[in-house]
């Protein structure tokens, strides 16, 4: 009596078989690892460059003094007036604003600029100390009274964690190999098993759709872990990465991962499907993966981008992935934590797995 032919055994057969060909593949380590490695490694050594310092002004100052006045003229500087006062206490904390300033007028007619500095950020809180005492001196210079100084400088210390370039920039990168692998090895692998006849020749064997399917869905899932655990561990002990809860951060971080993943081969397998040679697979992949590696707060923060476009970054399913991973990663955030942003990744696969379905092509 024959066997029933075992589909597992088949699904495995085709997962160690693609996982060889993919470390056997050059592009593959260049897209998945060492790109996303130089560029962690750059960022890492950057100790600073252009900067922007984030400070929110107290609701309750006086805005009507020229030391905020002249403020709001230096380019340098974003004042945030409308965060709530738990919002900016939690920002100052993690270090994603450099300071709080109050401005007051005391029973002497003379301004108190408050300042509130993080030591996450002990860098911008210097830097705005220092442009604060110069404004208030050239006030108190200005003025012809002697008698007095028209404005005085408090400050204050609020103790936070400490978030460094490479915090920002590692889990965008952690994005930046998600989606390469799942755009385009999925795409140009079901495109070659197409012009080879490869899949024809499957369909004359007992195998199944499904586990062809997810015999090549798993070995890219296989081969993204072990680029994405090279990358944190790389960035952690390297260039200190911040992980809050040490391994149960990482574990939390790879599911991340796995769930990206699996959403991103649905994109691949959208251009496998429109795709109608393998010329055309990078010109329709890169109208999918450009407009994310450049707008979904991979490199920079979406705040730095033109008003105009940051609903288009925020629309991108990236962006949302870079968010929880850096949420996960500095925040101490749980998986569970960061449903909001998995609802809409999960919202972004039922889309494009229903258009894979309908242009996906087997011959």
């Amino acid at each position: 009596m024959n066997k029933k032919y075992s589909q597992f055994r088949a699904l495995w057969a085709i997962t160690k078989g693609s996982l060889k060909a993919i470390f056997r593949n050059p592009s593959a380590f260049v897209f998945n690892l060492l790109f996303p490695l130089i560029f962690i490694v750059v960022f890492g050594f950057i100790a600073g460059g252009g900067f922007s310092i984030d400070v929110a002004i107290d609701k309750n100052s006086d805005k009507n003094n020229p030391i905020y006045n002249s403020l709001k003229e230096i380019q340098s500087i974003k004042l945030i007036e409308d965060k709530k006062d738990d919002d900016i206490i939690s920002d100052l904390s993690k270090g994603v604003i450099e300071g709080v300033v109050s401005i007051q007028k005391d029973a002497n007619g003379s301004y108190v600029v408050d300042l509130k500095m993080t030591s996450a950020s002990p860098t911008g809180g210097n830097v705005l100390k220092m442009i604060l005492s110069q404004l208030i001196d050239k006030v108190n210079l200005s003025t012809v009274k002697i008698d007095r100084p028209v404005a005085v400088l408090k400050e204050e210390t609020v103790q936070g964690r400490r978030y460094k370039m490479i915090d920002f920039i590692l889990p965008g990168q952690l994005g930046f190999s998600l989606l390469s692998a799942g755009v385009f090895g999925t795409a140009f692998i079901f495109l070659i098993l197409r012009e080879t006849l490869v899949i024809k020749r499957f369909f004359a064997t007992p195998v199944s759709r499904f586990a062809i399917v997810c015999g090549e869905g798993l070995s890219r899932l296989i081969f993204s872990i072990f680029t994405a655990i090279i990358l944190i561990v790389f960035g952690h002990y390297i260039f200190g990465f911040t992980l809050v809860n040490g391994f149960i951060t990482f574990i939390n971080m790879l599911l991340l991962c796995v769930i990206a993943l699996i959403i991103f081969l649905g994109f691949g397998f959208v251009v496998s499907g429109v795709a109608t040679n393998q010329n055309s697979v990078p010109a329709i992949a890169n109208l999918i993966t450009l407009p994310q590696f450049l707008l979904a707060g991979t490199f920079f923060p979406i705040s730095n981008f033109p008003t105009w476009l940051q609903p288009v970054s925020n629309f991108l399913p990236l962006t949302y992935l870079n968010d929880a991973l850096r949420k996960i990663s500095f925040e101490g955030a749980s998986i569970f934590d960061v449903g909001s942003e998995i609802g809409i990744l999960c919202i972004w696969g039922i889309v494009v797995y229903a258009i894979a379905i309908k242009v996906f092509r087997w011959e």
